[in-house]
């Protein structure tokens, strides 16, 4: 393991998290599907990358992470028509989040829910917009791509405690953020 810090750490995994988030977004919002190889590809950067930048107790407990968000989105895609894949994402973003933050991440997820939700339905209106991606299945689906919130919420969460000066910023904007 790596003496890092925290903050050092938490770049390290954005840096590697960055391009696999955003295969994630383009593929949900064009073929309305996330890859299982974007998932492993996201689990493998826990795997590795995360045992060599976090210390080793932390990092094997956040595997309970994956566990209970794993089971809790096969509950989901059973019961309420969350995508397969949307339920994968979020299990394997899990670990690289302390359970400590979920009343930051949890509010966080449901303003990118309805943001992305919003943004997506209103442009796909707009006609230049559509030229610009004709091919994009998520254009004429009923379903919304929640993959775009998924990594929105996940990369956001990531930057946040990549760059202390903008969590002092979001928190100055929102109120005090108990972290």
């Amino acid at each position: 393991m790596l003496d890092l810090t925290p903050v050092q750490a938490f770049q390290v995994l954005f840096v590697c998290v960055l391009p696999i988030c955003a295969w994630v977004a383009w593929s949900d919002l064009k073929t309305m599907k996330i890859p299982n190889k974007s998932v492993m590809a996201l689990l493998g950067v826990y795997i590795i990358v995360g045992l060599i930048v976090i210390p080793f107790e932390p990092w094997a407990w956040r595997w309970l992470n994956f566990i209970v968000v794993l089971a809790i989105g096969f509950v989901l895609n059973a019961v309420a028509n969350v995508g397969a894949g949307d339920a994968k994402f979020a299990a394997a973003a899990a670990p690289f989040i302390k359970a400590a933050h979920a009343p930051l991440v949890l509010p966080l997820f449901a303003a990118f829910l309805l943001g992305a939700f919003a943004a997506h339905r209103l442009l796909r209106q707009i006609p230049a917009v559509r030229r610009m991606a004709p091919d994009w299945v998520s254009w004429t689906r009923k379903d919304f791509p929640m993959g775009l919130a998924l990594v929105g919420t996940f990369v956001t969460y990531m930057a946040l405690m990549a760059f202390p000066a903008f969590l002092e910023a979001f928190q100055g904007a929102l109120g005090s953020i108990s972290m």
